[in-house]
């Protein structure tokens, strides 16, 4: 208690009288980091990409309608074709289905052993399904399984009933969930992807909700399934992604075919580090399907590379604050996991962090003190903002004198 003592009264007469005579130049003080292999401690927020050249339709084209190549970690378009025109996306419509559902599982609404009862209306889904019956009882996770390998449009619907409470509501959460993810050419009629009017999509709306559901890294257990049984045995479940078998690296993500649509698929692919995203929308046949998303991914691992930030060890996690109520506050590191360059085009990254000695109050939270300064060969390429976590309140005589108070009194 002497000790809170000696510091109110201290603060207060630093706050009451001693203001000018600590005022004291804030130099900078620069600290370099060696980069090791090991993954940045730093809060990881956003991703960055080094990539300003992209290609198109006068670069090469693609036997479909629509086509897009996306870095996953970026966001970043590296190939682009009629991108942005809406058109019918078939079953690739499932990827919001499963978002939705793997959004539902991440916040406890659900469980993947929660049973399912199928309805009189899930039953009577057409096209790809598992011939679902009115009154048999099937989990999430096997329902899961039949949505991401055999494309079972009645399956989707008995997910969607279960989650949204019908099928109507589960569509108004999914089009309410597209418009949070900035999909502004998106509109939803159905789970399932059933050609229906007004249930259009783009290429770039579907690069962004599979980036999305890529971020439920579980989905790949389901996606990357070549062959499974539902009913002890008795159904079949086949991937109809016929790249799991015929392209190193593939991960997923969905097909898609109606008569509206074509035939479509959102294919996902990693290697090493890098991860794509290859829209194919509108192709003939599955055979020039798989051709285009082939020839996006082999355009995407051949011209660009996907790097870690360089991490940095021991960095200040907090830093000291003059005239303040409290001490120290922590700060928050504006620092992207993954780094895209062309190939070669970057060599011996490290980075540099550049801060205050300290602070003085007040500060609001938010406020951009430093930054980590990345470089690439000596020469400094990008520079990534340090912020005050914690708004730094500055104390004065009747603060400190309330402190007190406070403290005497609890005593």
């Amino acid at each position: 208690m002497k000790k809170l003592i000696s510091f109110l009264l201290a603060a207060i007469f630093a706050a009451g009288y001693g203001t000018t005579a600590f005022a004291q130049a804030d130099n900078m003080t620069k600290i370099v980091y060696i980069p090791t292999e090991a993954a940045s401690a730093a809060a990881i927020v956003n991703s960055d990409s080094f990539v300003d050249k992209t290609a198109d339709e006068t670069n090469f084209d693609l036997p479909c309608k629509a086509a897009l190549l996306m870095d996953e970690s970026t966001g970043q378009i590296l190939y682009a074709k009629n991108a942005d025109e809406q058109l019918p996306i078939a079953s690739i419509t499932k990827v919001m289905t499963m978002l939705l559902v793997f959004e539902a599982l991440d916040s406890g609404k659900i469980k993947l052993q929660d049973t399912v009862p199928i309805t009189a209306h899930a039953y009577s889904m057409g096209g790809s399904q598992i011939w679902l019956e009115p009154g048999e009882i099937f989990t999430v996770h096997e329902l899961l399984k039949a949505v991401a390998v055999s494309s079972a449009n009645d399956a989707a619907v008995a997910l969607a009933e279960f989650v949204g409470g019908s099928e109507s509501v589960f569509c108004d959460m999914m089009n309410t969930r597209a418009k949070e993810l900035g999909m502004e050419s998106t509109y939803f009629v159905n789970a399932c992807g059933l050609d229906a009017p007004g249930h259009l999509s783009t290429a770039n709306d579907v690069a962004i909700m599979s980036r999305e559901l890529m971020k439920h890294e579980k989905v790949f257990e389901y996606t990357t399934i070549w062959m499974d049984y539902l009913r002890n045995g008795a159904t079949q479940l086949v991937n109809t992604n016929k790249m799991l078998h015929s392209y190193t690296g593939t991960t997923g993500l969905k097909t898609g075919t109606t008569g509206g649509a074509g035939v479509c698929i959102t294919a996902t692919a990693k290697r090493n580090d890098l991860s794509l995203i290859a829209v194919v929308l509108g192709s003939a046949s599955g055979d020039e399907r798989f051709a285009a998303a082939k020839k996006l991914l082999d355009f995407g691992f051949s011209n660009f590379e996907s790097k870690m930030f360089p991490s940095i060890e021991d960095y200040p996690e907090n830093i000291t604050v003059r005239y303040g109520v409290q001490k120290t506050v922590p700060l928050a590191y504006n620092l992207p996991k993954k780094l895209l360059f062309l190939k070669g085009a970057s060599s011996k990254l490290e980075s540099r962090i550049t801060l205050p000695q300290h602070i003085e109050a007040p500060v609001e939270k938010g406020t951009q003190i430093g930054s980590v300064d990345l470089y690439s060969s000596g020469e400094k390429i990008r520079e990534y903002s340090i912020t005050v976590a914690e708004t730094a309140e500055r104390i004065t005589f009747k603060k400190a004198f309330s402190i007190l108070l406070d403290a005497l009194t609890g005593c």
